[in-house]
């Protein structure tokens, strides 16, 4: 395994792209950092840092230039209140992420190419209960995701598939199961469950108000991967020679009522929850990690009370330092 390699991590002014830099960097990697804009809450760990806009061809060739592996984490997403309102924006924006980075890849002679899918990829007439059955890789067809979002995760793996098999670009694709953590977004629209939840709580705690709202009845439910592990699967399978399509998370269920439970539980402050109308994506949705375990011989070992813990208190601290507390 050469660790003297360079390597491109595209998203990495973002939440898991910034982690993924910085893990890479201190495994010895050689690294180039790439985003539409820089990481918010620390600087950098990259060697590079680049400022581009990879919906731009040029750009896109810029950005893969002189690296061996590309990890393309960069996309327009956010929670489900940003995907579910933005299917036309997230749709002509990724697209042209995905199509450009991979052909410049191609291009730059490139060995590796890591593509970060989404368990939005899977339909939504198998997650219309939230007592789900876990999701199987091969769930994914017949198609039918619930948002443009996953539309253009599914689309983008095919294209993977075909670019290996035409072009002998090696890819490797991962489906994540919402990947949480701390330095991440918490606040402006694109945060998600974990994050929000947090974040109201935090206030709550902060301005002594017991009452938390939250979209839907909150029996909606969903499994949660720690940043820490996601990092460790990510590396595992791009090191791999599995081609097809992988989940990446943990297989625990919870709803979203259990989760603010835990959250609360962790700030030691009681809340009342306020159910009011809102977007709550698919009933339920949880991952089926037989396939993992017997690729990578590993799963994610982290505990979400563990995850949480450290995620409550990192966003507490944003909280008090936005309210000057």
């Amino acid at each position: 395994m050469d660790y003297k390699a360079k390597v491109l991590v595209t998203g990495a002014g973002g939440f898991i792209g910034h982690h993924l830099a910085k893990r890479l960097k201190d495994m010895g990697y050689w690294v180039r950092g790439v985003d539409i804009k820089n990481p918010e809450y620390e600087p950098t760990a990259a060697d590079e840092f680049e400022l581009l806009d990879l919906r731009r061809w040029d750009n896109c060739l810029q950005a893969t230039r002189g690296v061996d592996h590309v990890y393309a984490l960069a996309a327009d997403m956010g929670g489900m209140g940003f995907i579910s309102a933005n299917h036309a924006q997230i749709l002509h924006n990724n697209i042209l992420i995905n199509t450009h980075t991979i052909e410049a890849a191609k291009v730059n002679g490139v060995k590796r190419y890591f593509y970060t899918s989404s368990a939005c990829v899977y339909p939504e007439y198998k997650q219309v209960d939230a007592n789900v059955t876990p999701l199987r890789e091969e769930d994914a067809y017949p198609a039918q995701p619930q948002d443009a979002y996953g539309w253009e995760k599914l689309v983008t793996e095919h294209l993977c598939t075909h670019y290996r098999e035409d072009y002998g670009l090696e890819t490797r694709i991962v489906r994540f199961h919402n990947i949480f953590g701390p330095k991440g977004t918490w606040d402006g629209g694109r945060e998600k469950a974990p994050a929000a939840l947090s974040r109201k709580i935090a206030i709550a705690k902060l301005t002594g108000k017991h009452e938390i709202e939250m979209w839907g009845d909150g029996e909606q439910t969903r499994s949660f991967c720690y940043i820490d592990d996601c990092l460790e699967g990510i590396y595992r399978l791009m090191m791999s020679n599995h081609v097809e399509p992988l989940n990446l998370g943990q297989d625990r269920m919870v709803t979203i009522n259990q989760l603010a439970e835990i959250i609360a539980n962790i700030a030691g402050f009681e809340v009342a929850i306020k159910h009011i109308p809102g977007p709550q994506g698919v009933r339920g949705r949880n991952s089926d990690n037989t396939r993992l375990k017997q690729v990578l011989g590993w799963e994610p070992q982290i505990s979400l009370e563990d995850g949480l813990a450290k995620t409550y208190m990192w966003i507490e601290e944003q909280v008090r330092r936005k309210m000057g507390k």
